[in-house]
């Protein structure tokens, strides 16, 4: 995930035409995954607006903030799936000064940004766009009080005391891509509190609209199609990437790796092996413009879209690639929520995707 703030584009309208036309592939019932958790008995969560959630019918072009609060007035926050924890700026956390903590740092890839500072425990608020908040259990904090950057860094500035760190980490299996410390402890809707009987079902929903906080019976009904994920080899309560396969202009076979559905950027970074993209590379190393990728998430779901289209709301602002190194891997961006709502079930290690094509406007979650 990036800290650099993305200027809002122009919003697409969400027609059903549109998204047909972007490749979203359809699944027979056949097709569903083989496995459903169950959430029946779950009845705690809450849904949290973001602060700039797009008109109803409208595409989600920027990443998405919720309010956060330390005790005081909340301010915003931009919400990353594409990282875990809560990173903000030492001075926006009441007497920091007196907190206990140890140090700590966090690099962002796609930036080149390393946020360092130190993790200090504390309880804090989220705030939906709607006046709707829900309280966490002290989690450590980053209080950041430098930036460095990494030597080759795509967008990043050094700095001291910065003033304008506001990120919320949500995603999960990070831990190694820069982010050692990043574990699950850190993750906010992990640790939230929200209204209900019984116990928190954790895990969380995202929509274009909001994110729902804690699983419910109420909050996973519908089309859900859901992906199982490995364990994390070294993290205990920690899971691996969503699974891809990833087809460049339909050349079979595809290649295999993982996927990361990131709210905190707006472009796409692929990583593919060279045979792979043979012929469809322009002479940067980018791929031609129209050329064709398609993904699929194991049985849950696929689509598919083309470099440089400019209308389809599913599509990337850019794709920045790699042919180097050794792992397929597909980030996806944030526009991947104009086509589904997606899961995640930190407690039974599951993804899950909704397929909203054919649903109303007026049904949004």
């Amino acid at each position: 995930m990036r800290c650099a703030t993305t200027k809002p584009a122009k919003p697409h309208h969400l027609t059903r035409t549109m998204l047909l036309g972007a490749g979203l592939i359809g699944l027979s019932p056949a097709a569903a995954a083989a496995e459903r958790p169950s959430y029946q008995n779950d009845r705690r969560g809450l849904f949290l607006s973001f602060l700039n959630a797009p008109r109803p019918g409208s595409a989600m072009t920027q990443s998405p903030r919720l309010g956060l609060s330390f005790g005081g007035e909340p301010r915003p926050v931009l919400v990353d799936t594409g990282s875990t924890g809560i990173v903000v700026s030492a001075a926006r956390i009441p007497h920091v000064e007196t907190l206990p903590g140890r140090p700590g740092r966090l690099t962002y890839s796609s930036s080149g940004r390393i946020m360092i500072g130190r993790w200090v425990t504390v309880p804090v608020t989220l705030w939906g766009g709607d006046g709707a908040s829900v309280p966490t259990l002290p989690i450590p904090v980053l209080a950041v009080e430098r930036i460095d950057c990494t030597a080759k860094a795509r967008n990043c500035t050094q700095e001291d005391a910065p003033g304008h760190v506001a990120m919320m980490g949500i995603g999960f299996g990070r831990e190694d891509d820069s982010q050692a410390e990043s574990t699950p402890d850190t993750n906010p809707l992990l640790h939230a509190e929200p209204p209900g009987p019984g116990a928190v079902h954790r895990g969380y929903v995202v929509t274009r609209r909001g994110v729902h906080v804690g699983l419910t019976h109420a909050n996973t009904r519908g089309r859900f199609r859901f992906v199982k994920l490995d364990p994390h080899p070294r993290v205990a309560g920690d899971w691996l990437g969503v699974p891809v396969c990833i087809t460049v202009n339909g050349r079979a076979p595809g290649t295999c790796g993982r996927a990361l559905i990131d709210t905190g950027v707006t472009g796409m970074f692929l990583t593919l092996p060279p045979e792979q993209v043979a012929g469809s590379l322009d002479g940067h190393g980018a791929l031609l413009p129209g050329t064709r990728l398609s993904f699929r998430f194991g049985d849950a779901a696929g689509y598919a879209i083309a470099s440089g289209e400019a209308n389809s709301p599913l599509a990337p602002g850019r794709i920045v690639l790699n042919t180097t190194r050794p792992l397929p891997f597909a980030n996806t961006g944030l526009r991947l929520l104009n086509g589904f709502d997606v899961l995640y079930d930190a407690e039974g290690g599951f993804y899950a995707f909704r397929d909203r094509r054919d649903l109303p406007v007026a049904d949004e979650p």
